[in-house]
């Protein structure tokens, strides 16, 4: 007879429900709960595996009839900005993305709402209060940090903050291999910085000061708009059955 240790993660599998991503497709996850002293290196593990993280929970999909999800991360050192990312980050030189802990407030709240009701009114986070934020912010037992975006000040230079708007905001774990984008959200009436893609170019440039050789962005799946926006950041290691796979 054998026994697992009481902090070993047990895993459970979802009913089926309706795809987000793919019309007449339906989704299952399987999950485990992410708490107790091991819950940041089950993360680490979880994550190299194609996991992804909500809260206090690690989860994956495990659909019977489609394998479109395919876990994502970006290959810091080898990346090279393309021309049209290079403009992104001109046009956003005088913004600052400053990592502080995973502290909630009513200005995050605000511009949450914001950027749920103009990109994501069909979605399943559309009804969240600010209690629901504050839990999907606060509830983490691994090492979480909150990047803020804000313009440069005349101190920023000192103490690393941006002043004035807050003008983004990427709740991200920091691996023992990488910087993992939980949840991020923007300005929706500032179409011409494209937030979203600087944001995901500012998490390369951070892990890449911290020596750390991968950005996870999740999962991209193939014929989704929502989702084509990933396959742009090259080069990449996508998640296959054999193992990480990478594409130049």
């Amino acid at each position: 007879m054998t026994t697992q240790p009481r902090d070993a993660p047990q895993f459970y599998l979802t009913a089926p429900s309706p795809c987000p991503y793919l019309p007449g497709q339906e989704e299952r996850k399987v999950f485990t709960h992410l708490i107790g002293r091991r819950a940041a290196e089950i993360n680490d593990i979880l994550t190299q595996g194609g996991f992804r993280r909500s809260q206090t929970i690690a989860y994956r999909p495990a659909c019977e009839r489609c394998k479109a999800c395919v876990s994502v991360r970006i290959v810091v050192d080898g990346f090279r900005p393309r021309r049209s990312m290079r403009r992104v980050i001109r046009a956003n030189a005088d913004l600052v993305g400053s990592m502080g802990e995973p502290i909630p407030t009513s200005e995050q709240y605000s511009l949450f709402r914001r950027y749920l009701e103009a990109r994501h009114s069909d979605g399943g986070m559309v009804d969240m209060t600010m209690l629901d934020y504050a839990m999907m912010v606060e509830d983490s037992h691994v090492p979480t940090r909150l990047i803020e975006y804000r313009r440069r000040g005349p101190d920023t230079g000192i103490h690393g903050r941006g002043t004035g708007e807050l003008m983004g905001v990427a709740l991200t774990d920091v691996l023992g291999d990488g910087l993992s984008m939980v949840y991020s959200f923007y300005d929706p009436d500032d179409g011409e910085r494209s937030l979203g893609s600087f944001m995901i170019l500012d998490h390369i440039a951070k892990a890449k000061r911290l020596g750390l050789p991968y950005v996870y962005l999740g999962y991209w799946v193939e014929g989704s708009r929502k989702m084509a926006y990933k396959a742009r950041f090259l080069p990449q290691e996508r998640l296959y059955p054999q193992g990480w796979v990478r594409f130049d």
